[in-house]
């Protein structure tokens, strides 16, 4: 007996349905190995070599940046402490700012001193509170020095260039 002959007229088999569909679901894994990652604005995916979504345009780079784009723009972060950044963002000339670290870096030494050392009895207490109190002296004489390093801005010598004899009088109407 056949399988055919059980079939009512009218109806087709599976196999005879899929031949005039043009479902996604019978595409060849060829295709779908094209295939490589998905558009961020309408979630489609992209074919392997194609710059732009073929349903709404967006540019893939936009959508799947390289690892190369990714690594470039986290390295864009470490270009704000470089050293001509720092000194433009702060203000200070060279020497100015190099004693500005000095200063910090003798805080910091003075903080580590006591994470470093601890006191088991008066004596050490003693000499590491001394090694705070020279370090804390030589972050004030690196901030001082920093302070006198630091060239007057031209702001501050308008008033007196103004007015040489530094008499009142003669700025009234």
């Amino acid at each position: 007996m056949c399988l055919r002959t059980q079939v009512p007229k009218g109806l087709a088999f599976m196999s005879q349905a899929v031949r005039t569909s043009r479902s996604l679901f019978w595409t060849s894994p060829a295709l779908a190995s094209l295939t490589a990652g998905k558009c961020a604005d309408c979630d489609t995916e992209f074919l392997a070599s194609s710059f732009f979504c073929h349903a709404c345009g967006a540019s893939r780079a936009r959508s799947n940046p390289s690892p190369v784009a990714v690594l470039t723009r986290h390295l864009e972060l470490f270009r704000a402490l470089e050293f001509q950044n720092i000194q433009r963002k702060i203000g200070l000339p060279l020497p100015a700012l190099i004693s500005f670290f000095a200063g910090v870096g003798c805080v910091l030494a003075t903080l580590l001193v006591g994470v470093i050392y601890s006191a088991r009895n008066f004596a050490d207490f003693q000499a590491i509170q001394l090694w705070r109190m020279e370090w804390l002296l030589g972050a004030v004489a690196a901030f001082v020095a920093g302070i006198l390093l630091k060239k007057p801005s031209p702001d501050a010598q308008a008033p007196a260039a103004s007015n040489p004899t530094g008499d009142i009088r003669q700025n009234r109407p």
